[in-house]
């Protein structure tokens, strides 16, 4: 009975703390009085708090405020740049470490290429490199580092903070989160990188006032964040989310998943390339050939440069991926009906060569009006969105109360 009596006393005082904290976040410079008020909590509770936060260096005493009877007040906000969080971000060829304040501010970004099938040993020496240079870099005292989040591509047991599998890469599970606390002594956060995407929408992009959202990387994979009433959803298995392994065609083409059909297969950033180089090889006329020499130049921004033209054949490369997406993003809509889905990645570069076939689809194809009505955006926030969710992970464990369940 004492310890679950202990048990509740620590859960309340750390809920008060992340109520103050976020206050002072959401509305600072703010008095003590005026935070005591919208917490409904006494002020000897406020103060104890704000004492802890100020010592902790997380808050910092501002300007004077008005008085509105008494001694003027003296105002709190929070103390972005005296902690950091390192942030990185594993796509599918390259990875990205950047360093920010605790607003995810970027301070500092480095990145370096992948090889193609990268063993695990290489992969750690890597990262290992590009965060140590990191902390060299921007002359960050380690014990001011309060966390490096990381989001990975592919299959992620975040509880455990495991990459259980990464299809680009050439290794099996990798102790992610072990590995660097153990080098590193701090604590690490390890996601699926859409879930990161995701999260970052709702702390700093365009979903900061929804609880139901869908964020689609749609890239070299497809993958998706999925938001349940404001929470992360992983599914039992930690496989939610994997829209690029939706069966939009019966008859399609393998998937390297082994399975047929699959929205990877006609959707993806290197289902495009593939396709675009493949009918090329059959001698298809297209304006591509004015703007390379070799038809393994393809890439992404060639075939957008060659649509921009007015090539026909770009063009048609970038609809028919909008209407497979179309298809694939009316039964998420039709399944979840979250308030909004937010759409990023590479193939999202070609603008409305893919949204508009994308928009007609879901108008034809949702099951009511309201459906039809669903916002879809492409992100404001790039190619930065994953770095950025790696940066949320850790400023969750800062602001907010971490109750240990995993959905």
């Amino acid at each position: 009975m004492v310890q679950g009596m202990t048990g509740s006393f620590r859960l309340m005082k750390s809920l008060n703390r992340s109520l103050v904290i976020n206050i002072i976040r959401r509305d600072g410079p703010i008095s003590r009085t005026d935070i005591s008020k919208q917490a409904n909590l006494t002020p000897p509770t406020v103060t104890n708090i704000v004492n802890d936060l100020l010592k902790e260096g997380l808050v910092k005493e501002g300007r004077i405020g008005v008085s509105k009877g008494g001694r003027r007040p003296v105002l709190l906000s929070i103390n972005y740049n005296n902690h950091y969080v390192i942030g990185v971000d594993v796509g599918t060829g390259q990875m990205r470490v950047g360093l920010s304040n605790l607003n995810a501010e970027l301070l500092e970004r480095k990145k370096e290429v992948l090889p193609a099938g990268v063993k695990a040993r290489e992969f750690m020496a890597i990262l290992y490199r590009l965060v140590d240079e990191m902390i060299e870099s921007a002359s960050v005292e380690k014990d001011k580092i309060v966390g490096i989040g990381i989001g990975m591509h592919g299959i992620v047991d975040e509880a455990a903070g495991v990459s259980i599998y990464a299809p680009h890469f050439n290794f099996g599970e990798l102790p992610l989160k072990a590995d660097l606390e153990e080098r590193y002594d701090i604590p690490v956060r390890v996601e699926n990188d859409a879930r990161c995407s995701a999260i970052a929408e709702m702390w700093f992009g365009g979903a900061k006032d929804n609880q139901h959202l869908v964020f689609v990387n749609v890239g070299d994979g497809i993958g998706a964040g999925v938001i349940l009433n404001g929470q992360v959803f992983r599914g039992d298995n930690h496989i939610a989310g994997e829209l690029g392994h939706m069966i939009v065609d019966l008859n399609g083409r393998q998937c390297t998943c082994g399975s047929y059909g699959c929205l990877h297969t006609v959707a993806s950033g290197i289902h495009i390339r593939e396709r675009v180089i493949h009918e090329m090889t059959l001698g298809r006329s297209t304006q591509l050939w004015d703007l390379v020499e070799h038809k393994e130049e393809i890439d992404g921004a060639i075939i957008y440069e060659a649509a921009l033209l007015g090539d026909a054949f770009s063009e048609e490369v970038f609809a028919q991926a909008g209407r497979f997406l179309g298809l694939a993003l009316t039964n998420v809509i039709n399944f979840l009906n979250p308030d909004q889905i937010i759409l990023g990645g590479g193939v999202m570069k070609a603008g409305e060569f893919v949204m508009k076939p994308l928009q007609e689809t879901i108008q034809r194809r949702a099951l009511t009006d309201d459906a039809r009505r669903t916002e879809v955006t492409v992100s404001a926030l790039g190619s930065h969105s994953a770095l950025l969710g790696a940066v949320s992970l850790i400023l969750q464990d800062v602001f907010e109360v971490q109750d240990n369940k995993r959905n």
